[in-house]
């Protein structure tokens, strides 16, 4: 098992390599950036300024610009660039925002406990509810309370979550007034007791961790209960029950392990989420977490903040994958990793 596992962690080496350097590539190659928003702003204010400021569009020669591309690092090639943030990312320095000049895991790091928040709680509600609602619906297969459920469960996971934010916002929030319309705490948190502390944080959490837990809670709750009717379809266990078993005890003695190795599979790939967030949600919500600093610096192109936030991410996904090897392993005892 450590060969295996070794293995796989130096194969994250060529993956990361590969996976950053495509999407830096891609920074170069697509419209717009630091310089070619400078230069937009003043060229807008000059607009707006009327005919008096129409110099200020020309106020940048073509040596000013070459300038700024060399102190943002655009002048050079792509490999030379990539590799020089490549070595300044194994010194831990994920280089200095275009838009805020600020360094970038500064950025990363105040806003990191936000998307935590949300990612615990969405992962520890998610398998609370969804594993003790599958097993539930698979013992009653096709039942009323089967049928029911599914049919929430699918319209949950047919919408969007973003869309459901919407909804919820403008119902719970605007018209009905139960919740805040958005943010992380209210404004006033700091001058508050720590037991009304505790109420607004969760206040402002309700509705967006109903977003983040609708998707995944509609497949592990269906995977599992799938699963488990396969388990319960299998001849071990109706030797088990033929031999005098409760029916209770087979499942859980025999059907429930085997049929919870999906879920373990699943575990890992939900590490990223844990600590990334949602763009989409963190949006609809003004969450100020990772997410909506990815969507803010991916619309002002603000390359080294997009670069940092992948890197984080597409590392924790791929240790999470290898979370998941390590999670099957120990739920199904027939893997052996590397003999």
């Amino acid at each position: 098992m450590l060969a295996y596992f070794s293995r796989r962690l130096l194969l994250i080496i060529p993956t990361f390599i590969g996976v950053t350097l495509m999407v830096f590539a891609l920074t170069r190659f697509v419209p717009g950036g630091p310089v070619e928003r400078m230069i937009s702003q003043m060229q807008s204010q000059a607009v707006d300024g009327g005919a008096g400021s129409q110099q200020g569009s020309q106020s940048l020669s073509e040596e000013q610009i070459a300038e700024l591309n060399a102190f943002y690092g655009l002048d050079k090639p792509i490999f030379e660039a990539y590799q020089e943030w490549l070595g300044k990312l194994v010194q831990l320095d994920l280089g200095e925002s275009t838009r805020y000049y600020e360094p970038v895991w500064d950025m990363i790091k105040e806003r990191l406990p936000v998307s935590m928040f949300y990612g615990f709680w969405t992962f520890l509600i998610s398998y609370l509810v969804s594993i003790p609602l599958g097993i539930l619906k698979a013992m009653k297969h096709g039942s009323k309370f089967d049928n029911i459920s599914s049919v929430l469960v699918f319209v949950g996971y047919a919408l969007p979550n973003y869309v459901v934010g919407v909804f919820l916002i403008s119902l719970f929030a605007f018209q009905m007034d139960w919740f805040p319309m958005g943010g992380f705490v209210s404004d006033e948190f700091d001058d508050l007791l720590w037991t009304e502390q505790v109420a607004d944080l969760f206040s402002h959490a309700i509705l967006p961790l109903i977003c983040y837990i609708i998707g995944d809670f509609a497949i592990l709750t269906m995977t599992m209960k799938n699963n488990l009717l396969e388990s319960l379809a299998a001849d071990y266990v109706k030797t088990a029950i033929a031999k005098g078993l409760p029916f209770k005890q087979a499942v859980r003695k025999h059907a429930l392990r085997n049929s919870l190795i999906p879920i373990a599979s699943h575990l890992g790939n939900v590490v990223s989420v844990f600590v990334a967030g949602s763009f989409l949600i963190e949006v609809v919500f003004n969450i100020d977490g990772i997410g909506l600093l990815g969507y803010e610096s991916i619309i002002e192109r603000d390359y080294p903040v997009v670069m940092g936030i992948l890197a984080m991410s597409s590392l924790l996904l791929m240790f999470g994958n290898i979370l998941s090897d390590m999670c099957v392993a120990m739920v199904d005892p027939r893997v052996k990793f590397g003999s």
